[in-house]
């Protein structure tokens, strides 16, 4: 797929009437959008793809409202194919080329760029505009390198389990909350013929490691995560070794189907919308992909924590992920446009907007989101969901994704490895051993993000 470029057009080259509208607009816009900086335009490359009707909405709730408050620095939106997005902008980046306002994958995919002195820190910019007491400590800390702060959280979200909630209710299934639970119910559904996940990597070979993510915090439980995260247990430590043998015994049996490794993202949401599968791990940034395909169904979505998969591990956790990042691109020409742009991204203005209309993959973590705040603009399943998951976080009932918190090569294997063991070509301890041993590495070369204290 070819990149598909958003063009934009100045409040500065308009006809006079123009310019006298967009001098109105900038009046009417929300204090966190004003300041306008004269100096070049500023450019944002969205490396993760998105459909004629997404880009529709980044020009409304996006651009538009950042450039009428900014006419002077107006910002350029460039729309990357998902698939190779990240590395279009990685290449830019490290050329001393790109785009001002430098956007990856998760902290772990911003380090290389930081490590190389690509990136500015936003501390001063944090402080000017607040943001300290915008964004939630946890998320805001994942952007911590040797005391500075390279990378703000585009997005806050978690695993979670999707559900078929009217063919639960036709065969009077309840969600499962324990490992009991789970394998009764996936027993159930494979002999009425149901797929019990419906998940896949046919267009994200990155999918993978949502599983791994899933039976490191479920099983192994948070507390042991940390604990390996700071090198204080190794990553063969039985408990490990038991989770990672939960996900392959998932995928032996039929859990995952006959078509992993060629299903798409919508062809998993539509999946699991007709029934032909019962439940689907997957996170909260799919949700505009799940409840869109259960609109051409009619049938209802439904939506809970994932279950505790072993005794002790408390119920309900959520893992704390940070699946896009913002960064100030250290050569870009107007960086101070470029943080004012990201004091409109993290507005209670911008997020109004876009928690309406593009549900899941913007949901920033901000603190002063609420359940009666987003219910008038969301459904009720998306703000319950997401008010769960920050109250979570808050309460500390919080583990770790893999791709906020390990460090990049040791993530890089977890991913292509885990195809290794379910395909048998490598057994668990094997893939587990590899992982210590590439991540011992980078513990000693400081490369593992900061994690939140338990």
């Amino acid at each position: 797929m070819k990149s598909r470029a958003v063009v934009v057009k100045s409040c500065v080259t308009a006809s006079r009437r123009m310019a006298l509208i967009c001098a109105m607009l900038s009046v009417l816009v929300p204090a966190t959008a004003t300041s306008a900086f004269a100096g070049d335009p500023i450019s944002l490359w969205y490396q993760r793809g998105a459909t004629p009707d997404q880009q529709r909405i980044l020009q409304k709730d996006l651009v538009d409202p950042f450039n009428a408050a900014n006419p002077g620095s107006p910002l350029t939106l460039d729309v990357r194919a998902g698939g190779s997005g990240d590395k279009q902008i990685r290449m830019a980046v490290l050329a001393g080329r790109g785009p001002d306002l430098v956007m990856t994958p998760g902290p772990s995919y911003a380090l290389p760029l930081i490590e190389s002195g690509h990136l500015l820190p936003l501390d001063a910019y944090i402080q000017k505009y607040h943001l300290d007491q915008r964004i939630l400590a946890p998320a805001l800390k994942a952007g911590i390198y040797k005391g500075h702060i390279y990378v703000l959280p585009r997005t806050f979200e978690t695993m979670v389990l999707y559900y078929n909630k009217t063919l639960f209710e036709k065969n009077g299934w309840q969600p499962p909350k324990t490992l009991a639970d789970l394998n009764k119910l996936a027993a159930a559904m494979q002999a009425k013929g149901i797929t019990p996940f419906s998940v896949g990597n046919g267009d994200w070979r990155d999918a993978n490691e949502w599983h791994v993510t899933v039976v490191l915090n479920h099983f192994a439980g948070p507390d042991n995560v940390y604990k390996a995260l700071k090198g204080e247990l190794p990553w063969t430590a039985p408990v490990f070794q038991q989770a990672i043998g939960l996900l392959n015994d998932w995928y032996q049996k039929g859990w995952f189907g006959k078509d992993y490794f060629s299903l798409t993202s919508d062809q998993q949401a539509l999946r699991l919308a007709k029934g032909e599968a019962g439940m689907a791990p997957n996170g909260t940034f799919s949700f505009d992909f799940m409840t869109k395909a259960f609109a051409q169904t009619g049938q209802e979505l439904g939506v809970v924590a994932l279950p505790s998969l072993r005794d002790g591990v408390p119920y309900p956790t959520y893992e704390i992920g940070i699946g896009s990042t913002l960064s100030i691109n250290k050569s870009s020409s107007n960086p101070d446009a470029a943080a004012a742009f990201l004091n409109y991204l993290y507005s209670d203005a911008f997020y109004d907007k876009i928690s309406k209309d593009w549900p899941g993959d913007w949901n920033l973590p901000l603190t002063s989101v609420d359940a009666t705040k987003l219910e008038k603009n969301v459904s009720p399943l998306f703000a319950n969901t997401v008010t769960s998951f920050s109250k979570g976080v808050r309460d500390g009932n919080y583990g770790y994704t893999t791709w906020t918190y390990w460090p990049p090569a040791t993530e890089d294997y977890l991913i292509r490895g885990i195809e290794q063991v379910w395909l048998g070509k490598i057994t668990v301890n094997q893939y587990l051993q590899t992982m210590q041993d590439t991540f011992a590495k980078e513990l000693k070369d400081g490369k593992v993000p900061p994690l939140p204290p338990r």
